[in-house]
């Protein structure tokens, strides 16, 4: 376990058990999502490339915008 996910894990601990298992399946449902994109997109590279050829030609199009972490 790495240091920083043992930092998190020692600072769940602290809350109260409900907050714990709120975090425990946030977590859970990350690593599950992962997983299936991973299997998702290994099934299907020519989808991946396809949908990367799109967006680099909208982006050439000038039909995509500089991405502002305020505005999110």
């Amino acid at each position: 376990m790495t240091k920083l996910l043992e930092k998190a894990v020692a600072k769940a601990r602290e809350l109260p058990e409900a907050e714990q298992d709120a975090i425990a399946q946030i977590v859970i449902d990350e690593i599950e999502s992962e997983r299936r994109w991973d299997e998702s997109l290994a099934k299907s590279p020519e989808k991946l490339r396809k949908l990367a050829d799109q967006a680099w030609a909208e982006h050439e199009a000038g039909k995509s915008q500089e991405l502002d972490p305020d505005q999110l």
